[in-house]
């Protein structure tokens, strides 16, 4: 089938995008590529369509299908989107997506290039040509242009010829493969869109679920979103699999999606609304009680959909007060500290969802128990590093829920602090340079008991220097402010020969911290109850080792300055020692060592990934997740001017 056929069907509702479909993800990358393999003529691959009744057929966007059989893209939906955007100047019915991904896109009649408009680059010369006005227009518009200039005169042939070539990618033919037949359920179909879909990422079950629902309201999809998009501009990221397993859990009580395909439009729309309600509550009790107020520090979210039931059926109240409140960030705390969800999400939600009917929350925490044995923190569970240890989000929440307090300035650093001082950096007590240099390894450099949080000005006050130096300092300047962020004050631990047992020390002051807090939580409650069932074991000390990381002082700086050089461009900042978790269950994967998951420009370039010195296996990982992976550090800088900057200036 021609293209330009095609793109017809779509405009009269004769070809349409299926609910389940994800939305438009594609990057100018991709874009780029694809015309370039039309303009040269090579295999672009065919399309998978399902034939079905239009009467009924869970089509995405508000367009109207036409009547009798319609043809809804199941393998395909990225080509054609993108290549009807370019044709069209404009997204088709049932686009959801960034639009500026397709839009402005020109070619070189010199040089055969593909590239978005950057007018320092393209203003006023005439041998760029804008692709999407050639595709409405025709070629006349261009040729006037090129023949107004001399200097084009004896290569007119070949310009005419390109931009005939150009033109002929709309009568490019695509083999077009249906799937029909009575018995293709959208089950059947969901099944046959995964196998096609093999190389890259399957519908989940709530995909599934959602496109269920969305089939008889449509609407659900943007309403969610706008859910996500609020909770995101309050530095909250979430997905829609797991808003899904709030709404799931409130209306059905269960954890299994499949609960929700006999839900009806109704009765999902109220339950979103109270999920919405219920979410925002918990999270505001999080950030105000456990200091837990952005994304990096939000642990244990799976925990999420089995709170939003239990507030659910109070009526979204607490009506034991703040004992009962309390009692249930113990629950939600202790989950995210042990990685309860670090397994199988569905069928540790089933236990709890079970426990919650059973009764309550005291249920809960006593599955918890059974499952954990002793809930106390030891010292050694602080031995984890990198931003991405489980235990760094406890430490924060320790330094905004106590008497922490900035040792340059004196000030608290209580959760809801405002002003210029109110967002706090992560500081290495001992200085990475100085611990690198004596041949520590990156998980003593980065274990979490080095690490404080102190504001930007402080930070940038004690640089590089050696505890022994600046603590005398600090300390005389506010006494207190040491001890209130758990350093040992014994002068002799503040040497640097001494730093495993600094190290040792804090720990324990760390340890004896959080199980106080604990306890608090409980008023009065045993921290632990009689129903424990085992001992702490030596599985649950062990800290789980996952690759990645950066190994030396050396590789620290480069990205560091690699990091600063971005800013200087304007672009936003990456995040360094980022952790790659796995989507389903939440648990680590690896430590990213520098990573702009949104990409440098958000909707418009992919995500990037910057590793040094990793192995083969790692950058793989990286890969298949969907990052751009550069392993050196002029290639990525050529990307960043080349194909960013660029992107920047228009």
């Amino acid at each position: 089938m021609k293209l330009s056929t095609i793109l017809d069907h779509i405009d009269s509702g004769h070809m349409a995008l299926p609910e389940f479909q994800r939305g438009y993800v594609w990057n100018r990358d991709q874009v780029r590529g694809l015309m370039l393999s039309l303009y040269r003529c090579h295999p672009v691959g065919g399309l998978l369509v399902w034939a079905t009744e239009s009467l009924g057929a869970p089509t995405r966007g508000d367009g109207p299908l036409a009547p009798g059989v319609v043809k809804l893209l199941l393998d395909g939906q990225q080509r054609i989107t993108s290549l009807y955007g370019i044709i069209r100047g404009h997204a088709p019915k049932f686009f959801d997506g960034n639009a500026n991904t397709f839009t402005g896109l020109y070619f070189h009649l010199e040089t055969e290039e593909f590239s978005f408009f950057m007018p320092t680059k393209m203003q006023g010369d005439p041998l760029w040509v804008d692709v999407t006005q050639l595709m409405k227009e025709g070629i006349g518009p261009a040729m006037e242009a090129i023949t107004g200039s001399p200097d084009h005169a004896p290569k007119l042939v070949d310009h005419l010829n390109r931009l005939n070539q150009i033109q002929t990618v709309k009568d490019r033919e695509l083999h077009v493969e249906e799937v029909t037949g009575a018995d293709k359920t959208i089950d059947v179909v969901v099944d046959i869109f995964n196998r096609v879909n093999s190389g890259g990422t399957k519908l989940s079950k709530g995909d599934l679920a959602l496109a269920k629902i969305c089939a008889e309201a449509p609407e659900a999809r943007v309403t969610m979103k706008s859910s996500l998009k609020k909770w995101r501009e309050k530095d909250f990221h979430f997905d829609l699999d797991w808003l899904l397993r709030n709404v799931n859990t409130i209306v059905t009580g269960e954890a299994k999606f499949s609960f929700l395909h006999t839900v009806d439009a109704p009765t999902f729309a109220d339950g979103l609304k109270r999920a919405e309600r219920r979410i925002d509550t918990l999270l505001n009790m999080v950030a105000g009680r456990l200091g837990l107020d952005h994304d990096r520090v939000l642990a244990g979210r799976y925990a999420f959909p089995v709170m939003s039931r239990y507030l659910d059926k109070k009526g979204g109240k607490f009506d034991g007060g703040a004992a009962e409140q309390d009692r249930m960030l113990f629950w939600y705390l202790q989950s995210a500290m042990w990685g309860r969800f670090s397994g199988s999400v569905e069928s540790l939600l089933d236990k709890d969802m079970e426990a919650l009917e059973r009764g309550g929350l005291d249920e809960l925490i006593r599955e918890l128990r059974l499952w954990r044995g002793s809930l106390k923190v030891q010292p050694d569970h602080f031995g984890g590093w990198s931003l991405g240890a489980r235990f760094y989000p406890v430490l924060y929440l320790l330094t905004r829920i106590g008497e922490a307090r900035d040792w340059g300035l004196g000030l608290p650093l209580k959760a809801n602090m405002l002003g210029q001082h109110s967002h706090l950096e992560v500081h290495h007590i001992f200085p990475k340079a100085q611990l690198y240099k004596r041949k520590y390894g990156r998980p003593q450099v980065n274990a979490v008991a080095n690490f404080c949080f102190q504001s930007k000005e402080t930070n940038l006050e004690i640089s590089d220097r050696l505890p022994e130096e600046y603590f005398p300092e600090f300390e005389s300047r506010h006494p207190g402010g040491l001890a209130s962020q758990w350093i040992p004050m014994d002068p002799q631990l503040w040497k640097m020969e001494n730093y495993p047992d600094f190290l040792e020390a804090r720990r324990q002051l760390l340890a004896d911290t959080i199980n106080g807090f604990l306890q608090d939580l409980l008023h009065g409650e045993p921290l632990d109850g009689a129903e424990i069932r085992r001992e702490r074991t030596a599985e649950d000390m062990r800290v789980a080792a996952i690759p990645g990381g950066i190994d030396s002082e050396a590789e620290e700086e480069a990205l560091e300055t690699l990091n600063a050089w971005v800013v200087e461009q304007g672009l936003p900042e990456g995040h360094l020692l980022y952790e790659l978790a796995d989507p389903e269950t939440g648990e680590a994967m690896a430590v990213l060592d520098l990573v702009w998951p949104d990409g440098l420009q958000e909707g418009l370039s992919e995500p990037v990934a910057v590793l040094l010195d990793e192995s083969h296996d790692l950058v793989a990982m990286a890969s298949s997740r969907g990052y751009r992976v550069f392993t050196q550090l002029d290639p990525f800088k050529h990307y960043v001017a080349r194909e960013v900057l660029s992107e920047v200036a228009r």
